[in-house]
């Protein structure tokens, strides 16, 4: 195997000016960089990664903590920060904390223990553990899809990375309203994660601004996940004075919505209309075709690493909450006629 001994001969410089080029511990002037880098390629040269870490105190490694990794949702964003990583040289360590506050925290810790650089948390809906445990020893964090907080109000600096939750939400509930919908229900996601929260703000937002009056019958908890909103549509179905309109608040629960609906023999939109929360890559395929919001979630997922290569660039800096901007497709299951031209985007509805 070639070695740096090598590789300086090739290209006429010191072993040192090697080491700068590898590690960026120094300066290296252009052309210089630049016969190293042929002389690595020449030679197949592969730098000693464990040597490396112990010059530079870093592993070029991030630890993934993301719940529901088979959700395409979050499989998206999982492809975005592997591209973010792998653009940059770092490698991913990927746990799942499975939505549960201690599960999360020992992960976490498992995945610093094995001396990631820092992590990327999508935090449960109840994340003091690990907040402690992330602030006594000063982890490099970044929060996505769901927030924690202000950072500007944490003992400890990190930032955060989602899209808009409250004003699509608003959207949806006004797009169904201008069909002429009165009783508009929601299935929500898990009590106590900011998406659940903000989301119920935009569903309320939209019906006030509609002009109609908020029912909690008609907020039904399918805690983020296919079979509990499946219960949860089913409890709506079964309302005396039932919703003739549905928003379901992530891809997961809308799955579950449309089981309730078969089961029961009901067609969308001829018997209920549907929107959703999130798109997903079959949502145009079935008939009718989902109106949805989608989220921008591969570019979640490279912010995020964005954010964490500033974190470790400048650890001292005030944290910050990144929002991306959703889209509102227009499609044809909340009860409007197929278009022959392209689903219909936006990313501005009425102000929440």
């Amino acid at each position: 195997m070639a070695t740096m001994v090598d590789v300086a001969q090739r290209a006429g410089v010191s072993i040192a000016t090697v080491s700068h080029v590898l590690n960026d511990t120094r300066p290296v002037l252009p052309q210089t960089r630049q016969a190293v880098l042929d002389a690595i390629d020449e030679l197949g040269y592969t730098p000693n990664t464990l040597a490396r870490s112990l010059v530079t105190a870093r592993t070029r490694s991030i630890g993934l903590a993301v719940s529901a990794i088979s959700n395409p949702y979050f499989t998206e964003i999982l492809q975005g920060v592997e591209a973010g990583a792998l653009e940059h040289g770092y490698s991913l360590l990927i746990a799942d904390p499975h939505d549960d506050p201690q599960h999360e925290r020992k992960i976490v810790q498992l995945l610093y223990e094995r001396r990631v650089d820092g992590v990327i948390i999508a935090p449960s809906a109840d994340p003091e553990a690990l907040l402690r445990y992330l602030g006594q020893h000063d982890v490099p964090t970044v929060f996505l899809d769901r927030l924690v907080g202000s950072p500007a109000e944490s003992p400890f600096p990190f930032d955060q990375v989602c899209t808009e939750n409250a004003e699509p939400t608003t959207r949806l509930v006004t797009h169904l309203a201008e069909l002429g919908h009165q009783r508009i229900g929601l299935v929500t996601g898990l009590p106590g994660l900011s998406t659940t929260t903000e989301r119920i703000t935009g569903y309320r937002h939209g019906l006030a601004h509609a002009g109609l009056p908020y029912d909690e019958r008609l907020v039904a908890h399918g805690n983020s996940q296919a079979e509990a909103a499946e219960e949860a549509t089913h409890a709506l179905l079964s309302l005396a004075a039932q919703p003739t309109a549905l928003v379901t608040a992530n891809n997961a629960m809308t799955i579950g919505t449309l089981r309730a609906l078969r089961r029961r023999g009901l067609s969308v939109p001829d018997d209920l209309a549907l929107c959703c929360f999130d798109d997903f890559s079959w949502a145009d395929l079935f008939t009718p075709r989902l109106t949805a919001i989608s989220q921008p979630s591969k570019e979640i997922g490279a912010q995020a690493v964005r954010l964490l290569l500033e974190r470790l660039a400048s650890p001292g800096r005030p944290g910050r909450t990144d929002r991306l901007p959703s889209a509102f497709v227009h499609r044809t299951s909340c009860g409007c006629p197929e278009s022959s031209k392209s689903p219909e985007r936006h990313r501005k509805g009425p102000e929440s």
